[in-house]
């Protein structure tokens, strides 16, 4: 296993960052009795690029989680996944309904 500083090599040049300046759009949804607050950035071209997800209740567990998810899924369009392979890949129940917060708003803006 290869030592590595955690950051080193973390960007990519492949890596397609948003404009500073971009359009975005805020959607609250709940997912059971949980309410969510997305903020999702787009590119010029109307792509989602960034994914912002907050649970109801600010520094929660949840919310860190939520947070953090949204994150990789934001590298992940960043770096060319679409998000219909994000969607496939995120846990889903017996009818095919999202498990997570995370999956419950890329089925929102899929």
């Amino acid at each position: 296993m290869r030592n590595t500083e955690i950051g080193q090599g973390a960007e990519s040049v492949n890596r397609n960052r948003l404009p500073n300046r971009r359009a975005s759009e805020t959607i609250g949804f709940k997912r059971g009795n949980l309410h969510f607050c997305m903020t999702v950035g787009t590119y010029p071209d109307g792509r989602p690029g960034e994914i912002f997800l907050n649970a109801e209740h600010s520094n929660s567990f949840l919310d860190a989680l939520t947070h953090d998810a949204a994150i990789l899924a934001s590298l992940a369009l960043q770096h060319g996944c679409t998000l219909e392979t994000i969607a496939h890949a995120l846990k889903r129940d017996a009818q095919g309904i999202a498990a997570s917060p995370i999956g419950a708003a890329v089925d929102l803006i899929t």
